[in-house]
């Protein structure tokens, strides 16, 4: 009996030892999960109404056995996300065990109805995860509607793009997009490669998810087709009445240059709500000396309407750009940005600029650059004419010319109104209503730009344009008046 004591005693240390070891949890704030995905994306594109299931598998890293306090879906109930944990189903779950080195699997589901209008383009949630006091989060995105979708699979000078139609297919591709379903883009740019021709027919609406858009690289070509009664709009993926006016949802339209003849033209676009709607410039990758060459084809705008950006309404630099009877209003910086060179003229334009909090002119004609390797380029621009044009907005100067070093602007106003309390310009400006005393539109709060019936800018444009027709589709008067509508 004595000898069997010390032994019993030594057997129970052991199991003691071991069953210390296997209950042993890492408390350590420093401990984090791994996952097998940083987003659970259900790129299903619904035929009817119904749902899908996806994996996400979660590790850990630890020696020792973690405790995850907590496990839950960012909406809860609410989401139209659900998920089952380890066997569970449910949207929250407490005290989920990970023994080390191991591993667990979280099952999610989505459910969608793809044909109700008021569902967003993207439904988004999060999965929670809470472990000794942090905090991570794996994202869950799903298609909401039925939509063309284009999805960035790949980088491109470091940026995420999707490339527009190619597939396996080498070679320029000439594409169309019908209005069918609306098209959305995703996590990136649409990219128009080398050659590439998008055109975009009357009616399409195009949504971008936050940090998306439209690239049209050099030697690429988009052509919108819209028309005064089926306007094509490029926005951002939320519907949302309360959304209707938040701007920078989603990136910009960025156009490089191309060859001649083959110019970029937006008829009848809308193109709201983004962080800058157009920007135009030569290729940025490029080295200085070849950015510094102009464009050989141009930028044409149309009866188009460019509202509440959050920066900038059109982005140049050293670019050709057209515009006749354009709306360009309400951005958080300018309305209007040329940098270093170029050829800008601007018909019947109507540049309005009330954004709450701005402290800029609506107009900036700059004759420098930044290249994208830090170096800043001096370059004049030759022709930035503004013709029968309203500048005007919520500031005391809302035109500027910045002229650097011994470089030179050359712009005209003429048949313009505007409002500045510079007015040195001179020689640079023919026919000016200057600080115009009377309300110039009919009620900039609900952005309508038309001219109020008292405005200075009725009967005073140039009639020798040849403009026949106002933003509207309105004969114009002789004279016409200035701006973009006709009173």
């Amino acid at each position: 009996m004595r000898k069997i004591a010390p032994i019993l005693i030594l057997l129970s240390i052991i199991i003691s030892t071991f069953s210390c070891r296997k209950d042993s949890i890492e408390t350590s704030e420093s401990v984090t999960l791994n996952f097998s995905l940083d987003t659970v994306l259900f790129d299903t594109v619904f035929a009817t109404f119904g749902s899908t299931t996806k994996r996400l598998k979660i590790y850990n890293p630890s020696n020792k056995r973690v405790n995850i306090s907590s496990i839950s879906v960012g909406n809860g109930a609410n989401s139209q996300f659900r998920i089952n944990v380890d066997g569970i189903s449910g949207n929250s779950h407490s005290n989920i065990e990970i023994d080390g080195k191991d591993s667990l699997f979280i099952f999610a589901e989505v459910t969608i109805d793809p044909n109700n209008a008021l569902s967003p383009f993207v439904a988004t949630d999060k999965i929670n995860f809470i472990t000794n006091g942090n905090s991570q989060s794996v994202d869950l995105v799903a298609w909401g509607q039925n939509a063309h979708y284009y999805v960035a699979n790949q980088l491109a000078n470091g940026i995420p793009v999707v490339y527009l139609d190619r597939g396996t297919s080498p070679g320029p591709l000439d594409s169309t997009w019908i209005n069918d379903k609306p098209y959305v883009i995703y996590g990136g740019y649409l990219t128009l490669d080398s050659d590439d021709k998008l055109k975009i027919d009357p009616g399409v609406k195009v949504h971008m998810h936050n940090n998306s858009g439209i690239w049209v690289y050099e030697n690429g070509n988009i052509q919108v087709n819209g028309t005064q009664t089926d306007p094509v709009v490029f926005q951002g993926t939320r519907l949302e009445y309360a959304w209707q006016d938040i701007p920078g949802q989603w990136d910009r339209i960025w156009i490089n240059q191309g060859t001649i003849g083959n110019d970029n033209v937006f008829n009848y676009a809308v193109i709201k709500n983004g962080f800058i709607g157009i920007q135009a410039e030569t290729n940025p990758f490029n080295a200085p000396a070849i950015f510094d060459a102009s464009s050989t084809n141009a930028l044409r705008l149309n009866n188009c309407k460019i509202h509440n950006n959050s920066a900038i309404g059109i982005l140049a630099t050293n670019y050709k750009i057209t515009d006749t009877n354009s709306v360009i209003t309400n951005s958080g910086q300018y309305n209007l940005l040329v940098k270093g060179g170029g050829d800008y003229r601007f018909n019947h334009t109507t540049f309005a600029n009330y954004f709450s909090g701005r402290q800029t002119s609506s107009v900036l004609l700059q004759n420098a650059y930044v290249h994208s390797t830090g170096v800043t380029v001096i370059n004049d621009i030759d022709t930035a004419l503004f013709s029968n044009c309203i500048i005007h907005g919520d500031q005391d100067v809302e035109f500027t010319a910045d002229a650097i070093g011994s470089g030179t602007i050359k712009y005209f106003l003429d048949h313009c109104l505007l409002k500045t309390t510079n007015s040195t310009a001179g020689v640079r400006y023919n026919n000016i209503v200057l600080n115009p005393a009377n309300e110039t539109f009919v009620d900039k709060s609900i952005h309508d730009y038309h001219l109020a019936p008292s405005s200075q800018a009725i009967n005073a444009g140039n009639n020798t344009l040849g403009v026949l027709l106002d933003h509207d589709g309105v004969t114009r008067n002789n004279p016409p008046d200035i701006g973009a509508y006709e009173n």
